[in-house]
C-alpha cells in the first residue's frame, strides 16, 4: 500500500530514477531501437519478449503480460511491498522518503520502530563483546580480526535472563516490540526472559542492510543447541533470507558467482580470507525462495556441502530447488569437501587461492545429477537404464524450457537409450497471457496517445468540448489531461502511478503497455484528430437525442435553439493550438 507517502514525492522519485538503470542492475538488457529488451525475468522463454521503454519509463512483457513502472518492477522482482520499493529507489538517488502527518501518523504496516529496536539490540550486543573475556578468546581462536568483527557486527549475549529487556525494554511498547521481534520468550508460567544468553551473536540483515533477526552460537560443546536463530517474525522468514547476502553485495559491484555454505563461521572465514562471495542458509535446507534470490544475485551459484551422507542429502535438496530456476544463462555447481573439513578449516589450510581453485573445479549440476541418479543402478543392464530414465524424466521436466533442458534430455537419451518424452512441470509454467488486440475506441486511442506523450495536454483547449460525449472513459481522459497540465514535465510512468490505488489502474497500465505506432509528430496528429472526432460524436449524439425528443413535442425553447444550432453545425477542425 502507498501508506502516507505524498504523491508529489513519488512524482519526484520517478522523475529522478531511470527505469533502464533500475532493471539493468538486475536483468541484462540489449538495445533494440528506442527500447531495451531481454528475456523476461518473470517467466521462462527462449526469445526476448520483455521490453523497457526509456521514453515511457515503463516495462512490458508481451509473453506473460507483466508491466509497470520502476516501482512495480522492484515490487515484483525483489518481492518488496510498495513502501519498501519506494525506500529502495529513493536510496539509489539520495532522497529521504517523507511521511505525511509526521511519525505519529505512520500506517500500521510501517515497521520503522521494529527495525530501530533490532538495530539497537545489535548495537547492545556489539558493546557487550569486548566486556567478555571468553567471547574475546573465542574470536581470537577462530582468527577473527577487528575489521571482520566490525563488518559483520558480531556481538555477545551475556548470561542472565533480562539483559536485553532491561537495556531496551524500558517501556511497555518497547517490550511489545522485543516480543514481536523474537528477542524475548516466555516460560510455561508466562514469565518473560531473553531468548539469547551466553552466545556469540550474528546479526542477520535484509537486502537493504537492516537488522531483521539474529543467530547465536554457544562457545562450549557442552551447551546446546549449538546454534539458535530468531523465530519467524513479521520481518524474518528464514526460508527466504540468506546470511551475509548484504555484505556480499556491498563487496561486489558485479557479482558473477555466489557460494552457498552451511555455517555463519564458514561465511565469515571466507570473507576474511578474501572471498566475499559466501552466504549461508539459516538453519534450514535450501528452499526454492533461496535459489531464486541466489540466481537473481549471480548467474553462477556454487553449493558447498560436506561430503558425508547429510551433506549429500542437503545437496540433493538444493538441486531440486534449483531445477525450476535454471533458465538459460544460469548455472549451478556442487562442491563437496573432504571428510572432517569445512570451509572455515580448509580456507585456513589452503588460503584464498587453494579454496578458489576448489570453487573453479566444482561439479556442474548436470554431472552431479546423473552421477547421483545412477550410482546404485546397473547401467550395463536394460532394467538399470530404464530405472535411470524413470528417475530422471520428471526431474528434467522441472527445468524451464530452453537449451539446458534440451541438452539434459539428450544426455538422458545417450545414457539410458530411452527417449526423454518430457512433459513440462505445471509448477514451473507461469500462466502466459498472450497479447490481445485492444479495442481501439476513440477514447482509448486518445488516452493511450496521451500516456505516450503527456506533454500534449498543454495544447488542448479548455473547457474540453469532448466532455459532452456520453461514452466510457471520457471523464478519465479529462482527469488525465488536468493532471498532466498541472504537473509540467510529468512522464508517462508518473502519470499512471497517480491511479495506483484506483480501479482504473490496471486498464491504464494495459493502455500504457500497448505499442504506440509512429513518430511523436504523427502521434500528436492522431491524438488531436481523436479529440476532434470525439467532439463530432458528442454533437451527433446530442443532436440525435434532441431530435428524438422533438418528435414527442417535449422540447423547451432552450432545447429548440440548441437543436437548431446543432443541425447547422459542421465538422470542426482538430481542437489543438499551434
Amino acid at each position: 500500500m502507498r501508506g502516507l507517502i505524498p504523491d508529489s514525492f513519488i512524482d519526484e522519485l520517478l522523475a529522478r530514477v531511470d527505469i533502464v538503470d533500475v532493471i539493468e542492475r538486475r536483468v541484462p538488457l540489449k538495445k533494440a531501437g528506442r527500447e531495451w529488451t531481454a528475456c523476461c525475468p518473470f517467466h521462462n522463454e527462449r526469445s526476448p519478449s520483455f521490453y523497457v521503454s526509456p521514453a515511457k519509463q515503463f516495462f512490458h512483457c508481451f509473453g506473460c503480460g507483466v508491466h509497470g513502472s520502476a516501482i512495480k518492477f522492484l515490487m515484483d522482482y525483489d518481492r518488496l511491498e510498495f513502501p519498501d520499493a519506494i525506500e529502495e529507489l529513493a536510496q539509489t538517488v539520495g532522497l529521504t522518503v517523507p511521511r505525511e502527518g509526521g511519525r505519529e501518523a505512520a500506517p500500521r504496516e510501517d515497521k520503522t520502530d521494529l527495525y530501530a529496536l533490532l538495530d539497537a539490540a545489535a548495537g547492545w550486543y556489539e558493546g557487550e563483546l569486548p566486556r567478555n573475556s571468553d567471547a574475546q578468546a573465542y574470536c581470537k581462536k577462530r582468527g577473527l580480526d577487528a575489521e571482520t568483527i566490525k563488518r559483520f557486527r558480531l556481538g555477545w549475549a551475556p548470561a542472565g535472563y533480562d539483559g536485553v529487556m532491561k537495556s531496551l525494554g524500558n517501556t511497555p511498547r518497547r517490550l511489545e516490540l522485543l516480543n514481536e521481534a523474537g528477542m524475548i520468550a516466555s516460560n510455561e508460567k508466562g514469565s518473560k526472559y531473553d531468548r539469547f544468553r551466553e552466545r556469540l551473536m550474528f546479526p542477520i540483515l535484509d537486502r537493504r542492510g537492516r537488522v531483521i533477526a539474529f543467530g547465536g552460537r554457544v562457545l562450549s560443546a557442552e551447551q546446546s543447541p549449538k546454534y539458535l536463530n530468531s523465530p519467524e517474525t513479521p520481518l524474518f522468514h528464514k526460508g527466504r533470507e540468506l546470511f551475509a547476502l548484504w555484505q556480499v553485495k556491498q563487496a561486489n559491484q558485479n557479482l558473477l558467482r555466489i557460494l552457498v555454505v552451511e555455517g555463519y563461521m564458514d561465511v565469515i572465514a571466507l570473507h576474511q580470507a578474501g572471498l566475499p562471495i559466501a552466504v549461508a542458509t539459516l538453519g534450514t535446507a535450501t528452499t526454492p525462495e533461496h535459489t531464486e534470490v541466489l540466481f537473481r544475485a549471480a548467474a553462477d551459484v556454487v553449493f558447498c556441502f560436506d561430503g558425508d551422507r547429510a551433506g549429500r542429502a542437503a545437496a540433493w535438496k538444493a538441486l531440486e530447488s534449483a531445477l525450476p530456476r535454471l533458465r538459460d544463462g544460469r548455472q549451478a555447481y556442487f562442491l563437496f569437501l573432504p571428510d572432517g573439513e569445512d570451509p572455515d578449516s580448509l580456507v585456513r589450510k589452503e588460503g584464498k587461492d587453494g579454496f578458489e581453485k576448489r570453487i573453479k573445479e566444482a561439479m556442474p549440476l548436470s554431472d552431479y545429477f546423473f552421477n547421483e541418479l545412477s550410482h546404485d543402478v546397473d547401467m550395463a543392464s536394460l532394467d538399470g537404464r530404464a530405472r535411470l530414465a524413470e528417475r530422471a524424466r520428471p526431474l528434467i521436466g522441472k527445468l524451464p524450457d530452453g537449451a539446458f533442458r534440451d541438452l539434459m534430455a539428450q544426455e538422458l537419451e545417450k545414457r539410458s537409450g530411452a527417449r526423454a518424452m518430457l512433459q513440462a512441470d505445471p509448477a514451473t509454467q507461469r500462466a502466459v497471457q498472450r497479447p490481445t488486440t485492444v479495442q481501439r475506441s476513440l477514447v482509448r486511442s486518445a488516452i493511450s496517445l496521451l500516456l505516450a506523450q503527456p506533454g500534449l495536454a498543454d495544447q488542448v483547449e479548455t473547457p474540453y468540448r469532448f466532455l459532452r460525449l456520453d461514452k466510457p472513459g471520457v471523464e478519465l481522459l479529462a482527469e488525465l489531461l488536468d493532471l498532466a497540465r498541472s504537473r509540467p514535465g510529468i512522464n508517462p510512468a508518473m502519470l499512471v502511478e497517480h491511479f495506483a490505488e484506483r480501479p482504473e489502474y490496471p486498464s491504464l497500465q494495459k493502455l500504457m503497455a500497448a505499442l504506440s505506432v509512429g513518430e511523436p509528430e504523427s502521434q500528436s496528429v492522431e491524438f488531436f484528430d481523436a479529440l476532434a472526432r470525439m467532439e463530432d460524436q458528442a454533437i451527433t449524439q446530442r443532436r440525435d437525442a434532441l431530435t428524438a425528443k422533438s418528435r414527442e413535442g417535449a422540447l423547451d425553447s432552450a432545447e429548440k435553439a440548441e437543436l437548431r444550432e446543432l443541425l447547422a453545425a459542421r465538422v470542426r477542425p482538430p481542437a489543438a493550438s499551434a
